[in-house]
């Protein structure tokens, strides 16, 4: 059987992490969907980036937008706003077959607004209503700052994907505002069972970072065993969460877990299996969002066993490890979420450039 299909047994949904306008006319998409059972999308300004700047793909569209008198973020946001609607449409079926469990495809507010909580609510506001889509979810990282944006769209019945997630504590204020956003939402008497909300916890970025402090360190025995651990550990809070009182009251209501996605899955060092975190973060009530290699590897010769939960003094076993090490957990994960949003910005303001000389050069074929 496809190892992808076998996901589904363990309560786990595979999404795609990419998306692109010809990805999804060629049928591509579409064949992911009916033959590997892929039940979402997820984007971010670097997947737009590459996709907008990598090929001709988007030239006839911005030409378009060019002779409409649009500037380069209009254009951006146009073209976005289009694909994800077009991938919604797609991935629809999921969500009616799954009752709005699945099919969900993301779109980020601006990276810019990441320390802005008025700005980043409004963000999410627009994109909601431009999308115009159920199954659309509006991604807001898990800053300081966005926390108080996150449950006000919550409540306010948006579905948001809460990304850039590193630290344990800072997962732990994200369960807090999804829990205090469905509560407002419950309160002021709309219905809690049509929201959907999952929290992007990062993975592969995690060990790119502290294999590299362990190298130093010369403790190898080490190395690749953070990022699993800390995810681990954040599943454990996860279904303590779910268990607990506060959410057994909103469960009654009708309200959904807010599942845990895996992010950054791809492995980035060589030496490691091409399906490491993948394998290592199957569990249920879980997402994975995957690139294309990942996908295929996994298709190819991925594992798909139940992997998760693991008792909590094991992932805790090797968190002690690593601090004993001299590994600063909390200052790793700071450090991450802040070149997290400078990544995305970059992308952002790459894409700006990139826009700002296509413009140029269509005019000058115009």
């Amino acid at each position: 059987m496809n190892p992808l299909r076998e996901l589904e047994q363990q309560g786990q949904s595979a999404w795609l992490d990419f998306i692109t306008r010809q990805f999804m006319t060629d049928g591509k998409l579409a064949k992911l969907i009916n033959e590997d059972g892929l039940k979402g999308v997820t984007s971010n300004p670097t997947i737009f980036q590459k996709a907008i700047s990598g090929g001709r793909e988007y030239d006839t569209a911005i030409s378009q937008l060019i002779r409409e008198g649009k500037a380069a973020p209009a254009i951006f946001d146009t073209l976005a706003i289009q694909d994800i609607q077009n991938a919604c449409d797609i991935l629809r079926s999921v969500y009616d077959k799954t009752q709005g469990a699945d099919g969900f495809v993301s779109i980020e507010v601006n990276p810019h607004l990441a320390r802005d909580t008025q700005g980043t609510l409004q963000e999410a506001r627009r994109l909601f209503r431009a999308v115009q889509r159920p199954n659309v979810m509006v991604k807001i990282p898990a800053t300081q700052e966005s926390l108080p944006a996150i449950e006000q769209a919550l409540g306010e019945g948006i579905n948001i994907n809460i990304t850039l997630i590193f630290a344990l504590e800072r997962y732990q204020e994200v369960i807090n505002a999804w829990l205090g956003g469905l509560e407002r939402l419950a309160k002021s008497g709309k219905p809690v069972s049509s929201i959907g909300s999952v929290a992007s916890f990062f993975v592969s970025r995690v060990d790119t970072l502290v294999d590299g402090l362990l190298e130093k360190k010369k403790r190898p025995d080490l190395m690749g065993k953070a990022a699993i651990a800390n995810a681990q550990q954040a599943y454990t809070m996860f279904e303590q969460t779910i268990r607990s009182p506060r959410f057994k009251a909103l469960e009654a209501k009708g309200a959904r877990v807010q599942r845990p996605l895996w992010a950054s899955t791809s492995t980035k060092n060589p030496k490691y299996r091409d399906v490491l975190y993948a394998e290592e973060l199957i569990g249920k009530d879980t997402v994975d969002t995957l690139p294309l290699a990942t996908i295929d590897a996994f298709r190819d010769h991925g594992n798909a066993r139940a992997s998760l939960p693991v008792p909590p003094e094991t992932s805790l076993k090797t968190l002690q490890q690593l601090e004993d090490a001299g590994i600063d957990m909390k200052a790793v994960t700071k450090q991450l979420e802040e070149e997290g949003v400078k990544l995305f910005s970059d992308s952002y303001d790459s894409l700006m450039k990139t826009l700002e000389e296509k413009k140029e050069a269509l005019k000058v074929g115009a």
